[in-house]
C-alpha cells in the first residue's frame, strides 16, 4: 500500500486479517522497553503482517532479502504493551497462536512485568507464565540463551 501511495511510511498501521488498523501511539514508556530490548518485518500469511516490537528470526544467510519471514522462521515474538496492552493479549495473542508461534512474549509496562505465552494451541497459547524484574526467561527454541527479564521493562 506505501508502494501504490495509499500509505506513508510513517503511518502507524498493521495488517491484521485483512484489516488495516492504525496502531497505538508510541508513549516514552512503550519507546524506551523496545529500544532497551532491541540493543532484528514479519509476514504470517496474506491478511496479516503485523509490526511486532521484537522477535528473533532463525538466521538466513541473505537476512530475508529474498522475502519476508515466515511463521516458520520465528522463533520469538516480543510485544512492549503500555496503552496497548489489552490488544496485544487479545487480538494479537490469538492471532500469533492460529499462526504456529512458538513463543509470543508481552512485556506488561502497566503492571511491570513480563507475560509469556507458549505450546500454541489453534488460536490460543496451552501455556502462560509471568516473570517479574530478577527472573530470567529462556526462549524454548533458544535453550543457551539466557534473558534477564528487567531488559524488557522501562
Amino acid at each position: 500500500m506505501a508502494e501504490a501511495g495509499i500509505l506513508s511510511e510513517d503511518d502507524r498501521v498493521e495488517l491484521i486479517r485483512g484489516e488495516v488498523l492504525a496502531m497505538s501511539p508510541i508513549g516514552p514508556r512503550h519507546n524506551a522497553a523496545v529500544l532497551r530490548a532491541n540493543q532484528s518485518l514479519v509476514r504470517l500469511d496474506e491478511y496479516d503482517e503485523p509490526q511486532p516490537d521484537v522477535y528473533l528470526l532463525r538466521p538466513k544467510e541473505d537476512f530475508y532479502a529474498s522475502g519476508h519471514a515466515g511463521p516458520s522462521d520465528l522463533f520469538l515474538i516480543i510485544e512492549m504493551a503500555d496503552s496497548s496492552l489489552e490488544y496485544d493479549q487479545g487480538l494479537k495473542m490469538h492471532l500469533y497462536a492460529e499462526m504456529g508461534v512458538p513463543e509470543y512474549w508481552v512485556s506488561d509496562i502497566r503492571n511491570d512485568r513480563l507475560i509469556a505465552y507458549s505450546e500454541p494451541r489453534e488460536n490460543n497459547y496451552a501455556a502462560l507464565h509471568l516473570y517479574r524484574r530478577g527472573d530470567t526467561i529462556t526462549p524454548s527454541l533458544l535453550p543457551g540463551c539466557q534473558i534477564p527479564v528487567h531488559v524488557l521493562l522501562p
